[in-house]
């Protein structure tokens, strides 16, 4: 073991934790898809009026887990680091933003809460880029796994604000 990694979790726990984390993801984000499992859902999504740089639904389906994905890639480099205040406030960071992304399906697709879907999609934008911030000073290439899934929540945040102000609760 390097001097680098004494300290942080073995490979087993950092792989056990990330792919935990990443699973959960996978079956919030199933349980609230618009898909045609979910009719009641798809419908409601289908009827909202979404601006013309709404990607289509396919995008979505694939842009998530590669986002996701990369991010639980960030968090295993983190957890295999030794704990300090950056590096354990950059794994918080990680943790809060994958749990918020399943809340935000939750009040998103199932609850139809435009209003706080949209306030809650800048809150993970902001959040997000403190953990690409926060994992710099740790380990820069869980950093860069952030940034794709800040710029992404970015452009969430416009569009889920979009949608609110076109369907009024």
């Amino acid at each position: 073991m390097s001097d680098q990694r004494r300290g942080g979790l073995s490979p087993l726990a950092a792989g056990g934790v990330a792919v935990g984390v990443l699973g959960l993801a996978a079956l919030l984000g199933r349980r609230n898809a618009p898909d045609p499992s979910h009719p009641r859902i798809r419908r409601w999504y289908r009827r909202l009026d979404k601006p013309g740089f709404t990607p289509p639904d396919p995008v979505f389906g694939a842009v998530w887990p590669v986002l996701e994905t990369l991010t639980a890639v960030g968090g295993y480099r983190l957890l295999r680091q030794p704990p300090s205040p950056a590096r354990n406030t950059a794994v918080t960071l990680w943790l809060g933003n994958s749990a918020m992304i399943g809340g935000w399906t939750e009040l998103f697709f199932r609850k139809r809460m435009t209003g706080p879907s949209a306030v809650a999609a800048g809150a993970m934008a902001v959040t997000t880029a403190a953990l690409a911030a926060t994992a710099w000073r740790v380990d820069r290439p869980a950093a860069a796994t952030a940034m794709p899934l800040a710029g992404w929540l970015g452009f969430a945040t416009v569009l889920a604000s979009e949608i609110r102000r076109r369907n009024p609760d």
